[in-house]
């Protein structure tokens, strides 16, 4: 795999990194979070952009980008927490499209004028909880024991409360259709999730670092900045260490899933979590660097905090994708008798 960008993608980022830099301010994530976490004025400048179906077929109205160009565009997204859904739509519409005989609907995705989720867990009593965007989304595709369904209905906007203030709702189902592809279509959308938000959370860390940074050249203490003393040094090259440390295993994560690698679901997971791990430990050290200031809500940093402790629980908890990646590494663990029966 290549460890840098193309001439091609870093285009890319930069075009989407100007983009960002005039549509999604610090006010425009702020306001988005007292209504349902959702920015549909941003979503439409994205579309204009043709972010929502860039990954798509031409034939479908996409732009026939790869998943790497789209991780580009993930990462600048997470640097700017931009409240609106582009990865879990884009996977969404990339599952459908897959699927095959949904090219009106895959069209209307491309296009962004119906907004499409993936839920991350199967239902229960034909309600999918917990589903990311489940407040906005116009479309839901969910993951069952056999493979992938889809389900289209009118967003209740009525979110469940939560700490990134992100448009999380549960979703009744019950008219679900199945689409084809078996487990393997599901498995492939539940991965490109996991390493499309691993490239967020990177962006995340990155700006939460150098918002910590800004802030240390600026603040004076006993009458000198406090950039000059070793322990904010060190804390932010630890940071900054560990998200790059990230970053490499992000992209080694998509370009395994782009290229059908054996090991691209592997990876994709072990991006997750330690892009995740990453970006809390630099958010923890700048908001902890901004001292009392850090918890105000009028100091970005405490917005960057937030998001990096939810997004990876829109999965669930983080010890259930390190079980999952330890059975498929040494298969899945059995409980004897005598321990309390099989498991």
């Amino acid at each position: 795999m290549r460890t840098r960008l193309s001439d091609d993608e870093l285009a890319v980022r930069d075009a989407f990194q100007s983009f960002f830099q005039n549509e999604c301010s610090p006010a425009v994530v702020r306001a988005a979070a007292e209504d349902t976490g959702f920015d549909p004025h941003l979503w439409e400048a994205l579309a204009a952009m043709g972010a929502p179906g860039m990954a798509l077929a031409e034939s479908v109205g996409g732009a026939e980008a790869t998943l790497s160009d789209l991780a580009v565009v993930a990462e600048v997204a997470g640097a700017h927490l931009a409240p609106v859904p582009l990865i879990e739509h884009a996977v969404a519409a990339r599952a459908i499209h897959r699927a095959g005989g949904h090219d009106d609907l895959v069209g209307e995705l491309a296009a962004g004028t119906k907004l499409a989720t993936l839920a991350l867990r199967p239902p229960i009593d034909q309600t999918a909880r917990l589903v990311p965007a489940g407040a906005v989304a116009d479309v839901v595709v969910v993951p069952t024991v056999d493979g992938l369904m889809v389900s289209e209905g009118t967003p209740s906007k009525l979110r469940i409360p939560n700490t990134a203030d992100l448009p999380l709702a549960d979703r009744d189902v019950s008219n679900a259709a199945p689409l084809s592809g078996g487990t393997t279509n599901r498995e492939q959308a539940l991965d490109e999730w996991r390493a499309l938000t691993a490239v967020a959370y990177v962006g995340l860390a990155r700006q939460a670092i150098e918002i910590g940074v800004n802030y240390a050249k600026e603040r004076t203490q006993f009458d000198v900045l406090i950039g000059t003393f070793q322990a904010l040094q060190h804390g932010y090259a630890d940071a900054a260490t560990q998200v790059e440390g990230g970053r490499l295993l992000a992209y080694r994560a998509v370009w395994a899933l782009e290229t059908g690698q054996p090991d691209g679901s592997r990876l994709a997971g072990m991006a997750l979590l330690f892009a995740a791990q990453a970006a809390r430990f630099a958010t923890d050290r700048s908001l902890q660097y901004h001292g009392g200031y850090g918890f105000s809500e009028e100091y970005d940093i405490q917005l960057f905090h937030r998001h990096a402790t939810a997004w990876t629980l829109q999965l669930g908890e983080p010890a259930l994708e390190y079980a999952r990646l330890a059975d498929a590494e040494f298969g899945a663990r059995t409980v004897s008798a005598d321990q309390g029966g099989a498991a």
